[in-house]
């Protein structure tokens, strides 16, 4: 899907706050409210908006910790990386998952209340996969940057 201007500026502003108000919206893209509901539902249908999400404090809630894992398998194979996936998928602390080119095959950001949970997590669950050669893991101490807006490209 080739995006204008005007739909450049809807991610743009939803992007900033997914609550405005569709008459917010269309008044800061230029736009009066039902073409720009009209744009909104095009961009949902079209699957450029995935969905819409609410950013929690994690520290507020005790769930404070961030581990950076790097996970090496036994095997590359087809089908021990969807086995693999298929499972981490599946744990509610593992909050992104990739696979990657390099030493490692994947990379996941995992989030957990203390280092004790994240002790059970390593030895019950990640070391316990049958395909797992290998785990590196390291703490964050501090976020630097996160940023929760894509970049949209400019034609």
């Amino acid at each position: 899907m080739k995006l204008d201007q005007i739909d450049r500026k809807i991610l743009h502003y939803l992007q900033e706050n997914a609550r405005i108000t569709n008459a917010d919206l269309a008044e800061k893209v230029g736009l009066s409210p039902t073409p720009c509901l009209r744009r909104l539902r095009r961009l949902e249908t079209e699957g450029i908006i995935k969905g819409y999400r609410t950013e929690i404090n994690r520290e507020a809630l005790g769930v404070g910790v961030t581990v950076v894992i790097l996970v090496k398998l036994e095997k590359e194979d087809e089908t021990s990386l969807r086995s693999f996936e298929a499972e981490i998928s599946q744990r509610p602390e593992v909050m992104e998952c990739y696979l990657v080119t390099g030493k490692f095959d994947y990379f996941m950001r995992v989030i957990i209340p203390t280092l004790t949970a994240y002790e059970t997590f390593l030895s019950e669950t990640l070391l316990r996969m049958s395909n797992v050669a290998s785990v590196e893991s390291s703490f964050t101490l501090r976020e630097v940057t996160k940023k929760a807006v894509v970049p949209l490209p400019k034609n």
